[in-house]
């Protein structure tokens, strides 16, 4: 396969670099708890896996044409990073309210994600909640099916099988994601201590909230 792997790795590391919807999710869950961090960073991927086959078996070709397909995968993404959002600002101001009538306990405190006891329901729970976030942000993110669709074909030459080509591509740009988002991770998941703080924690929420409403009201107008 002869393809321009320098340029290629380049877009990539650039790509992942430039925060956006994936970015905050995985900070977010990193910061609740480290496996959680990195179950929605192998949701986030997998997401990218779906915009990968699709892409390399033509289905993003039909889906970048149709107005109504791009236009409701937009919406469905917008809409759940609002959810996402709502949901962490209404669950901070609970906390809030719980804390000013002193019925808040230490372990509620640290806020609605805060890992509860060790168990193997509990560590499930918390990584099928994780896998799920990040697999949804990227899978219903119309930014991630461009990208297949529009700037990786540029690094594909005429003299091998299309599909082929996009398909190790996309492995390549996954498994570079993979190794980011578990460094990232790693770095994300030493501000617990901080967040510990019940005040600190509760603004947290609030404005990661607010950035996933206000990412999701900026895809849906986009």
């Amino acid at each position: 396969m002869s393809v321009d792997l320098v340029g290629f790795l380049g877009v990539v590391l650039v790509a992942y670099v430039v925060p956006g919807p994936d970015f905050l999710v995985v900070v977010r869950s990193a910061t609740d708890h480290p496996a959680k961090g990195r179950a929605t960073a192998l949701g986030a991927q997998s997401g990218l896996c779906v915009h990968m086959l699709a892409a390399a078996i033509g289905l993003s070709v039909l889906a970048a044409r149709s107005p109504v397909i791009y236009d409701a995968i937009k919406l469905l993404g917008a809409a759940y990073l609002v959810y996402l959002g709502v949901r962490a600002v209404l669950a901070a101001r609970r906390s809030a309210r719980r804390r000013r009538a002193g019925r808040e306990t230490p372990a509620r405190a640290q806020g609605f994600d805060a890992p509860p006891p060790a168990g193997d329901a509990t560590a499930r729970s918390r990584w099928r909640s994780g896998f799920t976030q990040g697999f949804l942000t990227n899978v219903l993110n119309p930014k991630a099916a461009l990208f297949f669709l529009s700037v990786l074909p540029q690094f594909v030459h005429g003299d091998g099988s299309p599909a082929r080509q996009i398909f190790l591509l996309g492995i390549l740009d996954v498994l570079i994601g993979v190794a980011y988002w578990f460094a990232l991770v790693t770095i994300a998941a030493r501000l617990r201590t901080l967040l510990a703080r019940p005040k600190i924690r509760r603004r947290w929420e609030v404005t990661t909230g607010w950035l996933l409403i206000g990412i999701g009201i900026g895809i849906a107008a986009a």
